[in-house]
């Protein structure tokens, strides 16, 4: 692998796929040499990210996502857009990924000059994993892709981590028996701008139309996120690509409203912060476990803690001290 930084850099700004992807690649190396060639990379690109519209999905089992992310994107690509389609699964790491299923349940887009679709990347944490998409993103950005489709694949906290690196997050939702709202999260609704109620064609238009009206109920419940946007519910159907422009017209009148309010720079500063912070956390937690003196008496005072012979604040004042020494001496 090549070691020079401006390698890598030149070919992403000169919109070149393969380089693209040997970026990404690099990005998602633990390497530690790579690790520190990638830094630097992401900071050159830096000044030319920023610019596209990044979307969040995530969807309920059975809601066609990949279907709905395939006909959307293909339509955006057809306005014009180049699209990248990342991928959120903290499971692809037990599963050993997600190459070939990314692929071929999105058959067209991935043969589409206008897109590009990268797999989840194995992290051992969906914090591992969040860290490589948040940089992926950023590399997609700076080689001129102006729409970056971050979808959920995984559960648990995939979607709220998905939502605290986009502008905006739907969450794609279908109709069926029983009742709409125990499918979805409180959680979810939370930081949904959008819900979209998929699979609105032929006998399910009816049924489609009745979820949106309980969609709708319960996110008067919710307090809204922003002062200045009411999520809205939509209907559409992926399969007979139909709704999907509304959809968009959604998303772009939300970044209009969010720019001229000045809540999406503020909302983009406070996600880089918050990033910041968790990677400084993350470092400090590592620095911590690599410890020699720690790695040393831990287990002992694991084991005291456990039988009741040591108090956990007193260990933990113990173990914290070792950290002060190094920054002493």
């Amino acid at each position: 692998m090549q070691k020079d930084p401006s390698y890598y850099i030149q070919g992403v700004l000169d919109t070149n796929r393969l380089m693209l992807a040997r970026t990404i690649t690099l990005v998602e190396s633990i390497l530690p040499t790579h690790q520190e060639i990638a830094k630097h990379v992401i900071n050159e690109l830096l000044p030319h990210t920023g610019k596209a519209v990044r979307l969040g999905i995530t969807g309920v089992p059975g809601a066609g996502k990949s279907t709905f992310i395939e006909s959307f994107g293909t339509m955006l690509t057809g306005l014009g857009h180049r699209v990248a389609v990342l991928a959120i699964d903290p499971s692809s790491t037990r599963s050993g990924g997600s190459i070939l299923g990314d692929k071929t349940r999105m058959e067209k887009l991935a043969v589409n000059d206008m897109a590009f679709i990268r797999p989840s990347p194995s992290g051992g944490s969906l914090g591992g994993v969040a860290r490589k998409t948040r940089e992926t993103m950023l590399i997609c950005e700076a080689a001129g892709f102006d729409v970056i489709i971050v979808e959920t694949v995984g559960v648990g906290q995939s979607e709220t981590t998905v939502a605290s690196m986009v502008d905006f997050f739907l969450v794609l939702q279908i109709s069926g028996a029983g009742d709409e709202l125990q499918g979805i999260k409180k959680g979810v609704l939370e930081v949904a701008d959008a819900i979209v109620v998929n699979k609105a064609d032929g006998d399910n238009v009816t049924r489609a139309k009745l979820a949106k009206r309980q969609y709708e109920t319960a996110l008067h419940l919710v307090t809204p996120s922003s002062p200045n946007w009411s999520p809205p519910v939509m209907t559409c159907s992926a399969l007979e690509e139909t709704g999907l422009m509304d959809v968009w017209n959604t998303i772009v009148s939300h970044k209009k409203i969010m720019t001229a309010s000045g809540e999406l720079d503020k909302k983009r500063q406070d996600q880089a912060m918050s990033w910041m912070w968790f990677l400084v956390n993350e470092g400090l937690e590592r620095w911590f476990y690599n410890h020699q003196e720690i790695q040393k008496i831990l287990p002992g005072i694991k084991e005291s803690v456990e039988n009741g012979r040591m108090a956990p604040t007193r260990a933990a004042d113990e173990l914290v001290s070792i950290l002060g020494k190094d920054l002493l001496f």
